[in-house]
Formats: structure tokens, C-alpha cells, sequence
């Protein structure tokens, strides 16, 4: 079901006039307001190590309970995606990254409280060189854990977005090189 079918009255003046506009928007017949619904943005962390492996995450809570995930999660008013990235990073692992590079888009849909929540997901590079230890799971991830590139299945990640990336991301030799 489409977002804007659950709103049925007008968030200005409570009508219940309130109409489609067209395929993102609802008009309000009687005050005129315009509302459109556009997709949540969220952001997503491809974390490398020094030995040309991807941090993976497994997730705790719902939706997708226990699926592979990568670090990242959903912007906040008045933050910029880098500072998204930076702050889900130490949220969810404890670590805060030096610099990121971005490299994908993906919309998809995040299933939550039975409502679809429109997203775009955007996907950042960054290149941990610390000890591969010393990250750990936090907030809403159960457990992380790396990876080589052979043992990656996009297949066994939590949603379409990520694994079109991670499918991205495996046939991108250059993302695999060891600085």
C-alpha cells in the first residue's frame, strides 16, 4: 500500500477532504494544503579492514531479526548523511570514522510497525585501521563480525537495497584493495 493512502485527513485544518493530488502528493479541497510524501533518508557504512574484509552486522530487533545488515541506520533532523554515517558507526560499533566516501543509492522499503517506510539508502566507504578486534556490537546490532570477499552472499543480508550494494561492492576490485 502506497503511504499516502493512510492519510485521510488533512494535517492543517482536519478536513476530510483531502484528495490525491497526483502519485506522491494529497491535496486538501477545502484549505488548499499540498502534502507530499517523500522518501526517508538512511545510510549505510561498507566498513573495511586493512585486510580487504567488510564489516558485517546481524541484526537484533526487528524488521529482519537476525539477518546480515551493515552498520548505518536513519538520518536525523538537521544532519547531513556524513554525519549520519559517523554517528550510526559509533552507535551501533564504537568507532567513528576519519574520512568516507560515497558510493550508492538505492530506494527500498523499510517494513516497521506495519507501515512501509519509503526510503533512500545511501552507501559510504570507510577504511578502518585499527586493531579488527576492537569493535563491538552496539545499540541495535546483536553481534558483528568480518568477512573476506568470498564468504559474502548478498543473498543472506536483510533488505533489497543492501544487497543490490553489497552485489555492487563485491564486483568492484578496486573497493577490495588493501591501502
Amino acid at each position: 500500500m502506497h503511504p499516502l493512502h493512510l492519510f485521510q485527513y488533512c494535517p492543517r485544518c482536519g478536513s476530510h477532504r483531502f484528495v490525491e493530488n497526483n502519485a506522491s502528493s494529497k491535496r486538501c479541497e477545502d484549505c488548499g494544503f499540498v502534502y507530499y510524501i517523500n522518501p526517508k533518508a538512511a545510510v549505510a557504512a561498507f566498513v573495511m579492514d586493512n585486510r580487504s574484509r567488510l564489516l558485517v552486522c546481524r541484526r537484533a530487533f526487528e524488521p529482519s531479526k537476525g539477518m546480515l545488515d551493515l552498520p548505518g541506520g536513519f538520518t536525523e533532523c538537521g544532519e547531513t548523511v556524513e554525519e549520519a554515517v559517523a554517528r550510526e558507526l559509533s552507535e551501533e560499533i564504537g568507532w567513528h570514522p576519519d574520512q568516507m566516501r560515497y558510493m550508492y543509492s538505492f530506494p527500498n522499503i523499510y517494513r516497521y510497525s506495519g507501515f512501509d517506510v519509503h526510503t533512500m539508502d545511501l552507501f559510504f566507504l570507510c577504511k578502518y585501521k585499527g586493531d579488527s578486534g576492537a569493535l563491538a556490537a552496539h545499540d541495535d546490532v546483536e553481534s558483528c563480525f568480518w568477512l573476506s570477499r568470498d564468504e559474502i552472499h548478498p543473498d543472506r543480508f536483510a533488505f533489497q537495497s543492501v544487497r543490490r550494494a553489497i552485489t555492487l561492492l563485491l564486483n568492484d576490485d578496486a573497493c577490495w584493495q588493501v591501502d
